[in-house]
């Protein structure tokens, strides 16, 4: 896959798990521990974006 359709990617998947962080959020039902999963999962897509973006960069 390509660099730029890869990070269009991580970046929608990053967008959809912050549009479930602030469902979760807003839906009293719902488990901190789940909240605290999906934020640690958009954490490390943030972190891989950045990196690539790093990367993309220096080339």
């Amino acid at each position: 896959m390509p660099m730029n359709s890869h990070l269009v990617e991580l970046e929608r998947r990053h967008q959809a798990l912050e549009k479930k962080i602030e469902d979760a959020i807003t839906h009293p039902g719902t488990d901190d521990l789940e909240i605290a999963d999906l934020k640690k999962r958009k954490l490390l897509l943030k972190d891989e974006i950045n990196r690539l973006k790093g990367e993309e960069a220096l080339h």
